[in-house]
């Protein structure tokens, strides 16, 4: 070998330094592992994938405490971040806010919230989750994985990867100069359709439920507040401080506010919205979206777009493979679903967890060769699951009463599955969307799969019925409250209530109550989603 060219050795390769490459690089060094971590661009750079979640942040959390990473554990409350790291931009997530429009018309007056769904994440902001401003965010996180150790590559080429015995050999090119790593792992952060995928001539899997929903987006800044547009009273929080999905009938629109000024927003839209709008145009495909959206083109009407739009002709991805002998995808290179329900983070955090862990506790050879064929196994499921839901929700988007209660199966299985993490018990919650278990899970799929076919009459009443009967073993949040008509706060009172739902005492959950942020000494008029728990 050319004595130019520059020779890396590591334990680890990770191709892909956004946030779960960085992430990962930074638990492998605490692991005592040689971690380099390769990038193909540089920071600070745009990137799609903004929105967290409680179960996101409390696996920042788990991840953090695992792995003795006090910087990574402030980014995952909004309170924390803002007093440790407030230079690194982001946004306050309160919660999921939803309004259902027709096309061609403004979005009507909606006193009994017919045409919204509100659902709160957090009991105020000190607790709040996240937008992700990702120039920011994920810059921060190299740093940290590079004062970590961690041997940092940007503006590296990656051209093939083969195995050498024991070891994967990597050849590119950085900085006009030949280079070549030999890694014991190589771990593909680089998203979908990425360097491993390519390389390995891996085959891409057919969608199962998913329509090729095409994507359109970028930054703005000066967008309007809903709010302010549509100013209501007694909403669980203020509405933008939230992610907030306009939906009508084939597809969505998302608005992501950072503190800033910028706004992330966009559209995915199925085939027969994104050619009627000429998609591919850009900026004019959007100002002719919002042409047949009056209510958000006034949110939009003196926006500026920041970046040029970005158009991805198919957003839903999926490898058909995950891992190999001393190879694996985390989430977000194996799949990507859709935004719709801000499912990215917590399905790549999970991965994150799981792929660390592993290389952890096992050596190479049969041992971790079974480790990769469940990680791989899982990974798969997971997506399954998630496309499964996305898929009913697409095809419901003209029957707001429907989709709303098919969204339920969503925050009902995830604030399930934090309260049971917090509790100390995650084998409660097997699989993400409950999907691994026993009774949820099955009836997840069924009542999936029976949306699809977009049932009327009878069959559509049996399933909402079926829907309510799925949630209710799980249900922490109120949700089948049918007194709060769809605008859901995060109180006390519900997760005290279903302590026999999570197999806690009322004294366990009071303290798991404390630990995240409740006050039990004040009640609700603060308007914070609190309401006194005696």
């Amino acid at each position: 070998m050319s004595s130019a060219v520059v020779r890396v050795d590591a334990d680890a390769a990770i191709i892909g330094s956004g946030f779960s490459g960085s992430l990962t690089a930074l638990a492998l060094r605490k692991c005592g592992r040689r971690v380099v971590l390769v990038e193909r661009g540089r920071h600070p750079r745009f990137a799609i994938g903004e929105s967290s979640t409680p179960l996101a942040n409390l696996l920042i959390e788990e991840l953090a405490d695992r792995y003795d990473l006090p910087r990574v554990r402030s980014f995952s409350k909004w309170g924390t971040w803002q007093q440790a790291r407030p230079e690194v931009a982001c946004g306050l997530k309160r919660g999921f806010s939803f309004f259902f429009h027709e096309r061609g018309s403004p979005f009507p007056e909606d006193p009994e919230h017919a045409r919204q769904l509100l659902v709160a994440a957090s009991p105020h902001d000190a607790v709040a989750d996240m937008h992700w401003y990702r120039p920011d965010f994920d810059r921060a996180l190299v740093e940290d994985a590079q004062a970590e150790g961690a041997v940092y590559l940007d503006s590296t080429r990656l051209d093939s990867v083969w195995r050498d015995g024991s070891a994967m050999i990597l050849d590119g090119e950085r900085d006009g100069r030949s280079i070549r790593i030999h890694a014991r792992f190589v771990i593909d952060a680089s998203g979908p359709r990425g360097f491993l995928h390519r390389a390995l001539g891996l085959d891409e899997a057919p969608r199962r439920w998913l329509p090729p929903t095409r994507g359109l987006y970028t930054h703005f800044e000066h967008v309007d507040r809903w709010d302010r547009l549509r100013p209501a009273a007694g909403t669980p929080y203020p509405v933008d401080d939230a992610a907030v999905h306009h939906v009508f009938p084939g597809g969505w629109i998302w608005v992501l506010r950072f503190n800033n000024g910028i706004t992330s927003a966009g559209a995915a839209l199925t085939p027969a919205i994104a050619s009627e709008i000429a998609a591919a145009d850009g900026a004019a495909a959007w100002d002719r979206l919002l042409q047949a959206l009056p209510s958000i083109r006034d949110q939009f009407q003196s926006a500026r777009a920041l970046l040029p739009f970005v158009h991805v002709p198919c957003l839903a991805f999926r490898s058909a493979r995950v891992a190999g002998p001393a190879w694996a995808l985390l989430p977000s290179a194996a799949g990507v679903i859709d935004p719709l329900l801000s499912t990215g983070f917590p399905l790549t955090l999970l991965g994150v967890l799981r792929l660390v862990d592993l290389l952890e506790r096992t050596e190479p050879g049969r041992e971790r060769q079974a480790a990769l064929a469940e990680y791989e196994r899982v990974t798969i499921a997971e997506l399954d699951a998630t496309e499964r839901l996305v898929a009913a929700l697409y095809a419901s988007m003209d029957d707001p009463p429907l989709f709303k209660r098919l969204s339920l199966l969503y925050f009902s299985a995830a604030s399930f599955s934090e309260a049971v993490r917090r509790l100390g018990h995650s084998e409660r919650a097997p699989g993400f969307l409950l999907h691994a278990h026993p009774s949820f899970g099955p009836e997840l799929a069924a009542c999936t799969a029976i949306a699809a076919s977009r049932p009327a009459g009878r069959e559509r009443q049996a399933l909402t019925e079926q829907i309510d009967r799925a949630i209710e073993p799980f249900d922490v949040a109120g949700l089948l409250d049918r007194t709060r008509r769809d605008w859901f706060p995060v109180l006390a009172t519900d997760i005290l209530a279903s302590a026999a739902k999570l197999g806690a005492t009322r004294a366990e959950v009071v303290r798991l109550l404390e630990r995240s942020g409740f006050t039990f000494e004040e009640g609700s008029a603060r308007g914070d989603g609190q309401r006194r728990a005696q």
